[in-house]
């Protein structure tokens, strides 16, 4: 991933659509430089504001809006980074190299926020201006890699999701399967029950009935006894 490199003031000229003032013109390039100076030593924040007066100064000074991005992706400000950029490659008309350069870092921006398809399309743009710049078409390939390894990777969970679909679909009509034997099954159930009972009623109905019996049978013992007795009674009075 190719690193922000400032630009000098002698890789750009500096167009504006009114002309300023010399003094005002001074006042960029001293801001751009003040700015440089703080860039490398790597004081980002002091860099940036420095930049932003020369921004100020010039909202067309190429220069400046591009080391400003340079500072915001330092400083891992992705979104402000790439909003610079962009703004550079817009001014940038006459170098296409130049735009092309802003374009790639605008890829690098997005690919540090994980916006894949944005970022390959940045780079796309860039290899479009620049079609020999290599390190480009090295990014431009890391990220189309990593959005196959991504599509990969949900085909992948979508078959998983798939098959546990189906088999918890599977499992579902097994289910619904068991439960319907269960159902058929079960008519068995009440004829053996009415079998056991009926046998039960018939095992009652017989202990009643030979109770009964034995109840008759005691009575017309008695029933002899009492005219055996009577009898015997008849015979003493006579």
């Amino acid at each position: 991933m190719r690193r922000t490199v400032i630009i000098k003031a002698f890789f750009i000229l500096i167009t504006v659509s009114l002309p300023l003032s010399l003094f005002a013109q001074k006042e960029v390039r001293k801001n751009i430089r003040k700015g440089n100076k703080q860039y490398e030593q790597q004081k980002f924040s002091d860099a940036a504001d420095l930049y932003g007066k020369a921004v100020e100064e010039n909202p067309e000074s190429k220069e400046a809006i591009y080391n400003l991005g340079n500072t915001f992706y330092r400083q891992k400000e992705w979104d402000k980074a790439a909003e610079q950029y962009q703004h550079f490659a817009g001014l940038e008309q006459e170098n296409p190299e130049e735009a092309a350069a802003g374009w790639h870092n605008i890829g690098n921006s997005l690919l540090q926020k994980k916006e894949l398809q944005q970022s390959m399309e940045a780079y796309k743009m860039a290899l479009r201006l620049n079609p020999q710049d290599d390190e480009t078409r090295y990014n431009l390939a890391v990220v189309q890699k990593m959005i196959q390894d991504q599509q990969d990777q949900q085909d992948q969970q979508d078959q998983q999701d798939q098959n546990q679909d189906n088999n918890q679909q599977q499992q579902d009509q097994q289910d619904q399967q068991d439960q319907q034997n269960q159902r058929a099954e079960q008519p068995d159930q009440p004829e053996q029950m009415s079998r056991d009972n009926a046998r039960q009623l018939l095992q009652a109905i017989e202990q009643d009935e030979q109770q009964t019996q034995e109840k008759v049978q005691q009575i017309k013992a008695q029933e002899r006894e009492q005219k055996v007795e009577e009898n015997r009674r008849n015979n003493r009075n006579w």
